[in-house]
């Protein structure tokens, strides 16, 4: 059984989320909170799978919150669930230490599948969320390290990190076996310096690798 944490300052939003999520197999909410003070708590003590973490509240806000979750040394995946889909709110949220960024116009397949993910550790991001990312301009750096000490096929790889993918549809999208995608990870994990696929994202959309690269 997967156990969500729901944190958003709207009644009625929490009350929807916690219907729907309801009728999801093997998923249940455990806690539902209206800020981020009641988010920490509920954490603290219930220690979820996942946490659903919207942006905009009163203080502490989503980012706020997340950053202090991180801090606490909790190592439950907290992932955005916002109608804010801009580049720098995104860039935000990860860099705080979010696993994830959904829009609140996500179908209930695409949520339920990225409750799913986040609870296996991996990085569900929204479309949009990923091509808001890649749309800004954002060019390789120039100096040293990291992009330059990918192969081809690493970059191909991080690509379909940054669209979400997780390793099995890497896997049969390049049409390798998974044992190599995890290889070719633990390779661009340790080249350009990251520790998971969150990070690894945030660094792909910042050095210009991604779906249109």
């Amino acid at each position: 059984m997967i156990r969500i944490v729901i944190c958003d300052d709207h009644g009625v939003v929490r009350a929807g989320l916690e219907q729907l999520i309801g009728t999801f197999d093997g998923i249940e909410v455990v806690a539902s909170a209206a800020g981020g003070d009641a988010a920490l708590a509920a954490v603290s003590e219930l220690a979820p799978d996942v946490l659903l973490m919207d942006l905009e509240m009163p203080a502490p806000d989503g980012i706020q919150t997340t950053r202090r979750i991180r801090e606490a040394g909790s190592g439950v995946p907290v992932v955005i669930l916002t109608s804010f889909s801009d580049r720098a709110r995104i860039l935000e949220a990860l860099d705080a230490g979010a696993i994830g960024y959904l829009l609140k116009d996500a179908t209930p397949g695409e949520l339920e599948s990225g409750i799913r993910a986040a609870a296996r550790g991996e990085s569900p991001l929204h479309p949009r969320a990923a091509s808001a990312l890649l749309s800004a301009g954002v060019r390789p750096q120039a100096a040293g390290g990291g992009a330059a000490g990918l192969s081809a096929r690493e970059r191909e790889v991080l690509a379909l990190v940054v669209e979400g993918l997780p390793n099995k549809l890497i896997a049969r999208r390049l049409e390798i076996s998974e044992k190599t995608v995890k290889a070719h990870l633990t390779s661009v994990f340790r080249t350009i310096g990251v520790d998971d696929r969150t990070q690894a994202a945030v660094w792909a959309t910042r050095n210009g690798i991604g779906p249109r690269s």
